[in-house]
């Protein structure tokens, strides 16, 4: 599969969950598997909906957040579109993810929003495919499972380090943000891996 060029909807940047395995994953092959676009709109949007959800974080953390998405996916951000009516979606809200999806001319929009739903012939004359996460993350699996495989086992020792049982439930963080088959194929790479033994 050659590099998907994926712009991607702040629904599932706001996500702790799929931000990790969206950035994990670039991380280990930049450029060989997908790279991520972005724009200001959306990360305004993440940034908002974020504090909205904890207005009692620190400066630092939402700094954080935001420093490591725009590291991450540095060069991926899109730096102008025209938002100019052609999106034929009906919420008018995501206009801006289409118009800077053209701009950057992605293959994939990635998105949670269930309003971002283009069917029959509109979405036959879209140059792009809308993507929800969960069908995202097993392309990405179909096309390099020994990328997924090696950021299970790095996901794994993370959170196994930071649970007080020392286990690391990958597979149910997935299901609550709604990738239920990718879940599947991390479980499935989890019970191949030869950890040592968790302090």
């Amino acid at each position: 599969m050659a590099a998907l060029r994926v712009f991607v909807d702040a629904n599932v940047l706001y996500s702790r969950t799929l931000r990790d395995w969206l950035c994990l994953l670039q991380l280990g092959a930049p450029g060989e598997i997908y790279t991520v676009y972005w724009s200001e709109h959306v990360l305004a949007e993440t940034i908002y909906h974020l504090l909205k959800k904890h207005p009692e974080w620190r400066g630092a953390k939402i700094t954080a957040i935001r420093d490591r998405i725009t590291g991450v996916f540095e060069g991926g951000r899109v730096e102008d579109f025209t938002v100019d009516g052609s999106f034929p979606g009906t919420d008018l809200d995501d206009q801006h993810v289409h118009a800077a999806a053209l701009a950057c001319s992605a293959d994939i929009v990635l998105s949670d929003d269930g309003g971002f739903t283009i069917t029959g012939d509109a979405a036959e004359q879209l140059p792009y495919e809308v993507y929800r996460p969960d069908e995202f993350f097993v392309l990405v699996e179909d096309s390099a499972p020994d990328r997924v495989a090696e950021v299970t086992r790095c996901q794994t020792l993370y959170w196994r380090g930071r649970s007080p049982d020392g286990r690391a439930d990958l597979a149910t963080a997935l299901i609550d943000a709604a990738c239920p088959a990718f879940a599947e194929r991390v479980r499935a790479h989890q019970s191949q891996l030869s950890l040592p033994p968790a302090d």
